[in-house]
């Protein structure tokens, strides 16, 4: 494709916005680690939603959802619907309990909740497991993605793409840290929901198509309509529907989805101005992420089905893109390809804005890590704070170059990678949810289960093969999943009672930060108080608040699901059962603001 005069000006006006946030943020975030990090900790919660959305609205995702959708039917995306249980959880448990933790990185919770050489450890090792390792593969996957797009729509060669991509991501994310960050998702995002939505419009009114309800009724379509899969079928439902709902939610660690919260999304917790602001950021985020952005990718996916029923016709149109890219991922670059000139310069800026607002978080969150977590912690901890920021600065730019490597040379496809980061942390979820509530969690749980699932990973990918676990139930993943998940929760069980729990002074210390509450606490609480320690006189007579929080969380899933398929409905072209949902979704919404007036926070509380 060739851009027009007026889409290179669109694209040039988009960019110079970019760079104006950055050098504006950039006044500030040079000052300390907290406000490259943090923002000064002073982020009110509908720019910190729309950030946390902004980044999971990445390049890839569109690619990963019609690659599902084309394999799959539609409802192979209850392979991420299904953490929506995990976000309710973050927003109305975790979220406050972050937020107390005060910590600058979810990985300094580590030494605030466990003690010894242990937990400096586990700190140190995961801030460049998770800060580099991890991050590199999810920015990999998201560069692949922009890689794919450009080769597909302007025929550029991959690495040209990823260096001139990486560039002004590093530029404006370096220069204005987390508020520069943040600033620029919000931006961005409205760029790449208003790109998405014109890709839909564009591409159902494609001559092959011309209407919804042609695209509904083509043979080529109809069969992948469902929103959940056919319950006559067990080797269908059970592993598109019953694993993710059933197990993959609590049992996985997945960046942006992680039991109990973590990564960027509790970056984005700990840099809010209280705990109204933190829950109210996640709910927004969950609100946003699974009820208003998949319908859009997935109409395109449905119409690819109609242009492009096989890779062989992509294959065909684009000569020019090498085999090892030509999954069925890459047909949602191909349908964006029938955009006209001026629309098209729009449309190049919102994948540009997904892959910059996805990338910035990323940078910014493992320099985080990189910086506070192994640089500080253990390299020099008499750092002046313009040090810290020299530090991720570079430490920002090294991990673009480790992104781009990986993405040209390791890579082939978005749900590739996106399974083997679901298998990775298979089995570890459980710990992240329970390590808050129960006093008998210590640090080796944490690392046998860091240790386990990653052998578990390199066993089940690399020398067992998809014919050895497939099965008349599950298919190949999804046993892997079974067994990873099965294996790992026995191996860090079994080890959390065959070591030591954490000492008396620390496990009194974390409590009196977070005041979690519950059961899972008493035998610390009734110890502390026998000696005269009363850790938890604030919450005397006053109810344990996880009943009412879990109920917010059920209410929550009920009316975000609710605004998701009755959304989905009304693109069916169901009306009355689409108008339903929604209504259901409206009044379930009232009805939780309700509940969660009755949440106590700790200004109230505490203070």
């Amino acid at each position: 494709m060739i851009l027009s005069s007026i889409d290179l000006i669109i694209i040039a006006v988009f960019f110079a916005i970019l760079l104006g946030i950055g050098v504006y943020a950039s006044r500030t975030a040079g000052k300390s680690a907290a406000e490259f990090f943090l923002s000064g900790r002073s982020m009110p919660w509908w720019l910190l939603g729309i950030s946390m959305v902004a980044c999971t609205f990445s390049a890839d995702t569109p690619n990963l959802v019609t690659g599902m959708v084309r394999e799959n039917g539609v409802a192979k995306n209850w392979a991420w619907w299904a953490f929506l249980i995990t976000g309710m959880v973050t927003v109305f448990i975790y979220a406050k309990l972050w937020r107390r933790s005060k910590v600058m990185t979810d990985l300094e919770f580590y030494e605030i909740r466990y003690g010894g050489k242990a937990a400096s450890f586990l700190r140190g090792f995961r801030s460049l497991y998770l800060g580099v390792f991890f991050n590199v593969l999810i920015m990999g996957s998201v560069t692949l993605a922009a890689i794919k797009i450009g080769g597909v729509m302007l025929g550029l060669k991959p690495w040209v793409i990823v260096v001139s991509a990486s560039s002004f991501v590093v530029l404006y994310s370096s220069l204005g840290g987390l508020k520069g960050v943040i600033w620029a998702d919000f931006y961005q995002y409205a760029i790449a929901m208003f790109g998405a939505v014109l890709a839909a419009i564009v591409a159902v009114n494609r001559p092959e198509i011309g209407s919804l309800e042609t695209l509904l009724t083509h043979p080529n379509v109809a069969g992948k309509l469902d929103l959940v899969p056919d319950f006559s079928e067990p080797s269908v439902y059970f592993p598109l529907l019953i694993i993710p709902i059933a197990v993959q939610w609590w049992a996985v660690w997945y960046p942006g989805a992680e039991p109990g919260g973590g990564g960027y999304i509790a970056q984005r917790m700990l840099s809010a101005k209280d705990e109204k602001n933190a829950i109210g950021a996640t709910l927004l985020f969950n609100f946003a992420h699974y009820a208003l952005r998949p319908w859009p990718w997935i109409i395109v996916a449905l119409a690819s089905m109609i242009i492009f029923p096989e890779l062989s016709d992509i294959k065909s149109r684009f000569p020019g893109v090498a085999d090892e890219y030509l999954k069925d991922d890459i047909a949602y670059p191909a349908m964006l390809t029938f955009i006209g000139n001026g629309w098209l310069g729009l449309v190049v800026a919102s994948i540009i804005a997904a892959y910059m607002s996805t990338i910035g978080t990323h940078l910014n969150w493992g320099s985080s890590y990189v910086v506070n977590d192994f640089y500080q912690r253990f390299v020099k901890p008499q750092a002046s704070q313009r040090e810290l920021v020299t530090v991720g600065r570079i430490s920002t730019v090294l991990l673009m170059v480790f992104a781009g490597i990986v993405s040209l040379f390791f890579l082939n496809n978005a749900t590739q990678a996106f399974n083997v980061l679901l298998l990775s942390g298979a089995g570890s979820g459980a710990i992240y949810l329970l390590r808050w509530f129960w006093w008998r969690i210590n640090a080796w749980s944490e690392i046998s289960a860091m240790i386990v699932a990653t052998v578990a990973a390199v066993v089940l990918v690399f020398f067992v093969s998809d014919e050895a676990l497939a099965n008349g139930l599950l298919d190949a993943f999804s046993t892997r999943l079974v067994i990873a998940v099965s294996v790992t929760t026995v191996s860090w069980l079994a080890i959390t009672f065959m070591t030591q729990p954490e000492t008396t002074a620390t496990l009194r210390k974390f409590y009196r930060l977070t005041h979690p509450g519950g059961p899972g606490w008493r035998k610390v609480i009734n110890e502390a108080e026998g000696e005269g320690d009363m850790i938890d006189e604030k919450n005397k007579g006053v109810a344990w608040e996880m009943p009412i929080q879990i109920l917010c969380v059920f209410v929550g899933i009920i009316s975000i699901y609710s605004f998701l398929f009755g959304i989905g409905n009304l693109v069916y072209l169901n009306t009355v059962l689409g108008t339903s949902l929604l209504v259901v979704g409206f009044v379930g919404t009232f009805v939780l603001f309700k509940l969660f007036s009755k949440l106590r926070t700790e200004k109230d509380a505490y203070q």
